[in-house]
């Protein structure tokens, strides 16, 4: 089991990173809230991993804390949460905004998720209860991408709607959702944009 990797960020084209180890280059999969904490390319960084085996493949999840590894692994232990759904839920909201949706018996939030049903979200809320602390003071922000040149808005917009069409998002949500995000901020960077799309979800 790959625990642990230390190395050099190569790429960030979310929800994947490829981390190069002593040559070797790692693909794994990451939920936007990692992307946020975790440095720029070229930048040495450790990432916590989970592998997941199938039938079919051999998926590597990276997250930028042991605690979000730990959550990862305790949502994909629900029925009916796979290892996709578990990666689109913690891009949506961190640990202390998952608590509190769990807590205050948020459906309406949870089946903002793509993929979860009310059913599902009824399911992670009685599963997760007594596994998961409310944090008070959940105020804190998640941290913003870089900010983009006027020259390449086009081109963060369309690496923004990607990345959340990779984690379960129709296109044409993904674009409207990107659209909010832009006029919000018209400055904002792929990084930014998904993060203040994805703020709905939690919200």
């Amino acid at each position: 089991m790959i625990g642990r990797l230390s190395g050099v960020l190569v790429e960030k084209q979310a929800p994947f990173l490829l981390l190069d180890v002593q040559g070797v280059g790692y693909e794994m999969q990451a939920p936007m809230t990692t992307f946020y904490a975790l440095p720029e390319v070229d930048h040495p960084a450790i990432v916590y991993t989970h592998l997941a085996v199938s039938d079919t493949a051999h998926q590597l999840f990276g997250f930028a804390k042991r605690s979000d590894r730990d959550l990862f692994r305790t949502l994909i232990k629900v029925n009916g949460v796979g290892p996709k759904m578990a990666i689109a839920i913690l891009s949506g909201m961190d640990a202390e905004q998952l608590a509190r949706c769990v807590h205050e018996d948020n459906v309406t939030a949870l089946v903002k998720v793509p993929g979860v049903g009310k059913k599902t979200a009824e399911r992670l809320i009685i599963e997760l209860r007594d596994k998961l602390v409310a944090a008070p003071g959940s105020g804190a922000d998640l941290l913003s991408g870089p900010v983009a040149s006027h020259a390449d808005k086009h081109d963060q917009r369309d690496e923004a709607e990607s990345a959340l069409i990779s984690l379960g998002y129709k296109p044409t949500e993904a674009a409207k959702m990107v659209a909010t995000a832009a006029r919000a901020n018209e400055s904002a960077g792929a990084q930014e944009l998904i993060r203040l799309a994805l703020k709905r979800i939690a919200s």
